[in-house]
């Protein structure tokens, strides 16, 4: 059998065909050998000359379309990436709270007899919320007056007249006593004198003697009647202010300037010892009172700015952190802190939502590219980058977004050229039209950015300049794969 390469019209050998059937095998009939030979020879032919036909229009149509790639030109801005002054914020988010809150309770026991305000009033120091019947106290205080007369008409004390000048052995009952015990010494010694002219008998000395004794105790006695009935004095004067108090107790004032937040009673209910008759609040000031993480708690400071976005309220209100919590919330990991809200309008109500920014660093900076920049597609970041006159596409990651631009963390630095325009980007080579900066840090732009990054806005970038090339990225930062 021959064994030598065939080849078919279009010239391409044709692989060996072995020999068949193999000896020992009984052969088939020359006629079905002789097709089925053709048959794989035809096939096999076609599918060389199909090959060969894709390979020589893939070697034409190369040519042709790296000439095409190489021939195309993007002519679009570019935008040189710097750093921007971009001030660290905080976002906090709290309600106003009232800067004092009360509840009014009741110090005496009693009906109420009148309700002076109601829900909103505006009330000041002193004013008259509730009045509660005074009858049974006035009755108290004529009985606590009467008590304190009888109790200095006992010393002869007239009305009027002071008790702390009377003396105890001024006493009427001492003077009394004292005179007795005076004439029992006379009569003791009269009687002595008897004893020695033996007019008089020892017994009788004895007896005198004796009866000196007893009014000699008498007398101390009657002094310390009289000092009790001046301590009465002092007790039957506390017990009247006590139920005078108690009388002016029956009128409850608010304790400060401040509204009624709730009215608790009515007339006719009955209040014992401490119940609550109201609620007042003090509005002006009002307090923010918000959280922040705790790994932010180190950089919270006194005196920082603080930008409050009130809910319901259009224009933001700026105001400065006042108080910082001693410790950190062990539940919720969080520190608490305060900003002063003026309210001398009244334009604000306690207990509204509120989102604070607070300026935890006004002189942080970041590189900061424009938002037409970056595009998004299935949750990647990415900005056209242009390295050596090519636009590539560069994948980044991005933090904080405002209306000046777009914080980038990852993937681009400073000095590398993107493309302004994110949608017109594509593999090719780049002529830019304008080379800007995306603004480079200033010292005199840090408080015009801290008053745009407050405001969702940033502070006017420097001039910007054309340039034809444009400067080419630094080797570190290669595009994304």
């Amino acid at each position: 059998m021959n064994l030598a390469p065939e080849s078919c019209a279009s010239g391409h050998r044709l692989p060996i065909t072995p020999r068949w059937p193999p000896r020992g095998v009984p052969s088939l009939p020359d006629t079905a050998l002789a097709a089925g030979r053709v048959s794989i020879l035809c096939s096999a032919a076609v599918i060389l000359m199909a090959a060969a036909g894709c390979g020589a229009s893939a070697a034409h149509s190369e040519p042709g379309a790296a000439a095409e790639v190489e021939a195309e030109v993007l002519e679009t801005p570019t935008v040189a990436v710097s750093r921007h002054p971009w001030p660290r914020i905080v976002r906090s988010y709290g309600s106003l709270v009232a800067d004092e809150i009360a509840v009014i309770g009741s110090r005496v026991e009693g009906r109420v007899d009148q309700v002076h305000v109601d829900l909103g009033d505006a009330v000041t120091a002193g004013t008259p919320i509730v009045t509660l019947r005074q009858n049974e106290f006035r009755m108290r205080v004529e009985h606590s007056e009467a008590q304190l007369l009888q109790a200095r008409a006992a010393v002869g004390l007239a009305a009027g007249d002071p008790a702390e000048q009377l003396s105890p052995e001024n006493a009427p009952p001492v003077l009394e006593q004292k005179a007795v015990w005076t004439e029992a010494l006379a009569a003791v010694e009269r009687a002595k004198q008897l004893v020695v002219r033996n007019s008089l008998s020892a017994a009788d000395v004895e007896q005198l003697t004796a009866t000196a004794a007893v009014t000699d105790a008498r007398y101390r006695s009657a002094l310390n009647g009289a000092r009790e009935k001046i301590a009465l004095i002092s007790v039957r004067e506390a017990e009247l202010s006590l139920v005078r108090e108690a009388l002016t107790d029956t009128v409850i004032c608010a304790p400060f300037a401040s509204q009624i937040q709730q009215k608790q009673v009515s007339p006719g209910t009955y209040v014992r010892i401490g119940d609550a008759v109201a609620t007042v609040v003090r509005t002006n000031p009002l307090r923010f009172r918000g959280s922040v993480p705790e790994r932010h708690a180190l950089s919270l400071a006194v005196g920082q700015q603080v930008q409050l976005q009130i809910e319901s309220v259009a224009a933001p209100v700026d105001v400065e952190v006042t108080r910082i919590s001693p410790a950190v919330d062990l539940q919720s990991r969080s520190l608490v802190f305060e900003a002063v809200v003026d309210n001398h309008d009244g334009d604000y109500r306690s207990g509204l939502f509120a989102e604070a920014r607070v300026v935890t660093d006004p002189q942080a900076q970041a590189i900061v590219i424009p938002a037409s920049s970056l595009i998004e597609f299935a949750g990647v970041e990415k900005v056209w980058k242009v390295v050596d006159g090519e636009a590539l596409e560069q994948q980044v990651l991005t933090g904080e977004r405002r209306d000046s631009g777009i914080a980038v963390l990852e993937g681009v630095i400073e000095g590398d050229v993107i493309l302004l325009d994110a949608t017109a980007g594509r593999r090719a080579r780049v002529v830019p039209l304008a080379v800007t900066t995306t603004g480079a840090a200033r010292p005199d732009v840090t408080e015009q950015a801290v008053a745009g990054a407050m405001s969702g806005t940033s502070a006017e970038n420097p001039p910007l300049t054309a340039s034809p090339g444009g400067p080419k990225s630094p080797a570190n930062s290669s595009p994304a794969r």
